[in-house]
């Protein structure tokens, strides 16, 4: 008989889309428990606004059925959708923690996380580029590796919200080699691929032209490749990011590693937005997240599409079940 998997969902920004989309998702049949983590008076204004009739079960520790459940964590301020607050902030990272302790536990077997709005939270007094970087240090993982993917697509980043004026000194022959063990180590255990086929981008146009548009090629990820591909991982590289993405370059890799965020991710959010999955690797748990920000000003409005959440939850159900076999 399958286990029914326990997953923790944070909504995000309360103000935002996210709980819209858990209204949406609550009268869905699930095969999973999906426990949302927030505040049940949000959820329950944003069904209003909406105009659904939708009810939401406590979260029962002892019970195992599938359905969506709710374990409360107040939101002290009031929250208007559509009008983000930094005074959430501190809500939003009581939901996240109440979701991490329980995936480090063993209650959850995965987390998925709704959108939030960085600029918010840093304006809240913390110190949060992102739920790569914040789960990473919360959960005691070394180094995160952000992966985007849907059906067809699988992008991963050696560096992630970082100003781009600072990449070039982020992009080390060490931290290369590190990115890509993340990734070959989690491709291979967690999405069961066998020998994973990594296409490494270069950092400067036309993969540095040998020099003339810049030496980082040569000075660290032709290095980190040959050291990679000595370990029996199968990198190949450094291609220029304008054709590693044609479809001819796309056929012969499990993945494309970027060196950076907007070099890698337009790419894949053009060709399917609002379907795709953002996956963090490295971690003691398993994550996965919707690939859209906030949405303001849809919130509370019914224009919110629940693709990426439900692909993002059936991915992170799949993952439980591999870790556990």
């Amino acid at each position: 008989m399958t286990k029914t998997r326990t997953l923790a969902l944070t909504p995000g920004d309360p103000a935002g889309i996210g709980p819209d989309l858990v209204v949406m998702l609550a009268n869905s049949r699930t095969a999973d428990r999906i426990v949302v983590i927030a505040d049940h008076s949000v959820l329950t204004e944003r069904a209003k606004l909406l105009g659904r009739d939708v009810s939401f079960n406590d979260y029962l520790p002892e019970e195992c059925n599938p359905g969506i459940e709710i374990i409360h964590v107040d939101c002290q301020y009031p929250v208007t959708a559509g009008e983000g607050d930094h005074r959430h902030s501190i809500y939003l990272i009581n939901t996240l923690n109440r979701a991490v302790d329980g995936c480090l536990s063993g209650e959850f077997d995965a987390l998925v996380t709704g959108p939030v709005n960085k600029e918010k939270m840093m304006q809240g007094g913390f110190d949060f580029s992102g739920h790569t970087e914040y789960l990473a240090k919360k959960s005691g993982a070394k180094l995160p590796v952000m992966l985007l993917m849907n059906q067809s697509l699988k992008v991963a980043l050696v560096t992630t919200h970082v100003p781009l004026s600072e990449v070039p000194g982020y992009i080390s022959r060490e931290r290369i080699v590190a990115t890509v063990r993340v990734l070959h180590k989690d491709l291979t255990e967690r999405f069961g691929l066998d020998s994973p086929h990594i296409g490494v981008c270069g950092l400067n146009p036309h993969a540095g032209e040998g020099g003339e548009l810049g030496r980082e090629e040569i000075t660290d990820i032709i290095p980190a490749i040959d050291s990679l591909r000595e370990e029996g991982i199968n990198a190949s590289g450094p291609f220029p990011a304008d054709t590693i993405f044609t479809q001819h370059q796309l056929s012969k890799f499990d993945v494309v590693l970027a060196m950076y965020h907007d070099q890698g991710l337009p790419v894949i959010k053009h060709s399917a937005f609002g379907e795709i999955v953002n996956v963090t690797l490295g971690l003691p748990i398993i994550r996965t997240s919707v690939d859209h920000g906030t949405a303001y000003h849809i919130a509370g409005r019914g224009g919110a599409d629940a693709g990426s959440l439900r692909a993002a939850l059936t991915l992170a159900s799949q993952l439980s079940v591999r870790s556990q076999t």
